[in-house]
């Protein structure tokens, strides 16, 4: 509010989902927050300004560390491969067709750990075990070409990017012993043997959701294996931030 000027503002947040979850939940609130706050002001804000102002102001106003892809993804939405550099970030859409792109989207099962956390506190440990994992980091970046390949190429089976996933969790959990923790582990291991082919933690780990690429046919023996755990159904979102509703107010101070 003091970054924009604003004041007198009566803000209501509602959330299908718990906060501290890996889910982007806090940088989708600050894309939101900012874009509901230039359309009162009768400013036009476009997807970038929104995602840099976003990382302005949870990176620097806040100081609270982590990455910045969720700001970008909270304000661009749909599927897209986002580069990174010491210059900035490009964003560039997955051209996928909607078929196969569906198709994906129901081959992938979310669950909740049970466990939240502030994914600042496991940024600040695993940012102190990343010099020494090099050789993973690398090995991860490289296989984003790989994962963009298998989700364009229609002669591809989408199987191939549930097996990437296993072994880029495999990858990721062997970065920090704070991104996973025994629970987290045996729930995975559980879903493997009921048939998922791979899957990750989202978000920078100690807990949050579980996703899985799992084929139709062994869906219910995932759901029946981790039965304790939430089970939460989703959709691709394509749009990224937007307004839904615009009725502007004429407010006279005292």
């Amino acid at each position: 509010m003091q970054l924009l000027d604003m004041h007198n503002i009566r803000l209501t947040y509602e959330s299908d989902l718990p906060a501290r979850t890996g889910l982007g939940t806090s940088s989708s609130f600050a894309v939101g927050m900012l874009q509901a706050f230039y359309a009162l002001k009768g400013q036009y804000a476009d997807k970038r300004k929104l995602a840099d102002d976003a990382i302005y102001l949870e990176r620097v106003l806040c100081k609270e560390a982590g990455g910045i892809q969720d700001q970008i993804a909270a304000s661009f939405g749909n599927l897209n491969r986002i580069d990174f550099s010491c210059d900035g970030y490009t964003v560039h859409p997955v051209i996928i067709n909607p078929e196969r792109k569906k198709l994906l989207n129901d081959h992938l099962m979310l669950f909740f750990t049970g466990f939240s956390r502030f994914s600042s506190d496991i940024q600040k440990v695993t940012k102190k075990s990343m010099s020494e994992k090099t050789s993973e980091l690398l090995e991860m970046y490289q296989l984003v070409d790989k994962a963009e390949q298998i989700l364009t190429d229609k002669n591809t089976s989408l199987d191939e990017f549930g097996k990437l996933l296993d072994y880029t969790w495999k990858l990721k959990r062997g970065i920090s012993s704070s991104i996973s923790t025994n629970s987290i582990d045996e729930q995975y291991e559980r879903a493997k043997k009921a048939g998922a082919i791979g899957g990750k933690l989202l978000g920078a780990g100690g807990g949050g959701f579980l996703l899985f690429y799992v084929p139709k046919e062994k869906q219910q023996s995932v759901k029946d294996a981790l039965k304790e755990q939430m089970y939460v159904p989703f959709k691709f979102e394509n749009d990224g931030t937007k307004i839904i509703h615009y009725s502007p107010e004429t407010y006279i101070g005292e």
